[in-house]
């Protein structure tokens, strides 16, 4: 009885690494093959709404997103509101404001990321943030 446990284990192990071979990973990426769709990167980026106890008001945003946001990313882009809350690198308190959440699908490409990362410093520095938070992962999308 031994050698077919063995013999099914042997089985299973193949059919496992069938399946996973089947799914043929791009170039680079770390995922399947996106069927239908296109294999992209998916980013957010998360915005504090406030500045030295002061709200970031609406015209403000508008004019940062006119400004720094859609000539980076024309094709599209979008805007959810949020709430927050992270910790203070200086005195260590909880702080918990309103937030924007940029959500931006785009080709995984050096262009891409130096957009963000211009974005980013141009937050941090019109509002006297410490950070902007940044997430990306890998996505297939299909428009």
């Amino acid at each position: 009885m031994k050698p077919a446990a063995g013999c099914r284990r042997t089985v299973i192990l193949m059919a496992v690494a069938s399946m996973l071979a089947a799914c043929s990973a791009l170039p680079g990426r770390d995922f399947p093959a996106c069927s239908p769709g296109t294999a992209m990167q998916k980013h957010e980026l998360y915005f504090g709404l406030t500045r030295g106890g002061e709200r970031i008001d609406d015209a403000q945003w508008r004019d940062f997103l006119a400004s720094e946001v859609t000539p980076r990313f024309p094709e599209g882009l979008t805007v959810l509101d949020a709430r927050g809350q992270w910790r203070d690198r200086d005195g260590g308190a909880i702080i918990r404001q309103p937030s924007r959440v940029l959500v931006v699908l785009r080709a995984d490409t050096r262009e891409a990321a130096a957009a963000l990362a211009d974005v980013r410093t141009a937050y941090r520095e019109r509002f006297a943030q410490q950070s902007v938070l940044l997430v990306s992962a890998p996505v297939c999308a299909d428009f």
